[in-house]
């Protein structure tokens, strides 16, 4: 694995903002101030000092009209952060037992002092999983992110049928209610029939039928069975 130079290790406040820019997309395209400052709660002008900053460390490319774009380094800086988050997450559940829907607060702490000894650590008990809980790709030790292709299962058109490939977003309520409607990595989906002007979709997810709308599956990605 290659170490980032000391000078440019993140603190934990630069790798919450790191980890904001890639979820706003800042792997492929500039990310705007406002975007930013909305995501992570917080005013314009202290996105604009962070980011020059992150500019002067060479983890990110920015341009006052332009935003922001994450470096092949910011970019690897961040997989770091992504691969301790989804390792803790994993741990807790699966060792300590905690409920998936509670995991992703004690990991957005954790996952700034643990150090890479213990993380290798718990890796290795783990026997090295390749998903989250929430069946997001965790980071190898190399710091890639294998590539899956996901579809919204809101997006899916009547017929269409597949696998839960991931659930996104830290909300509790919602990770607990996915549950309860088996809306789980890895349960079958299929979309019965769409009533768009009603925001209607007739669902069988595991062999039980489910009536929502777009609001209450926005977050499930589906793996579209070939």
């Amino acid at each position: 694995m290659l170490a980032l130079p000391i000078s440019v290790c993140p603190s934990p406040a630069k790798e919450d903002y790191l980890k904001a820019i890639y979820y706003l997309g800042g792997e492929t395209r500039r990310v705007g101030t406002a975007d930013l400052a909305g995501r992570l709660d917080i005013s314009r002008p202290s996105v604009t000092a962070m980011s020059k900053r992150l500019c002067a460390e060479g983890l990110v490319g920015h341009s006052p009209r332009k935003g922001v774009q994450l470096t092949a380094e910011g970019l690897r800086a961040t997989m770091r952060v992504l691969r301790r988050h989804r390792l803790l997450e994993t741990f807790l559940v699966e060792v300590l037992g905690i409920d998936w829907s509670e995991v992703h607060a004690e990991a957005e702490v954790l996952e700034h002092h643990v150090s890479e000894r213990v993380l290798e650590a718990m890796d290795r008990i783990l026997g090295h999983p390749h998903c989250d809980p929430h069946g997001q790709m965790i980071p190898d030790s190399e710091d890639r992110l294998p590539q899956r292709r996901l579809t919204p299962l809101g997006a899916l058109s009547a017929g269409e049928q597949g696998t839960v490939g991931e659930v996104r977003g830290g909300d509790a309520a919602r990770l607990r209610r996915w549950k309860e409607l088996g809306l789980v990595p890895g349960a079958a989906v299929r979309m019965v029939k769409r009533q768009d002007l009603e925001d209607v979709m007739h669902l069988e997810v595991a062999g039980r039928p489910l009536a929502t709308g777009r609001e209450g599956v926005e977050g499930v990605f589906i793996e579209i069975a070939q």
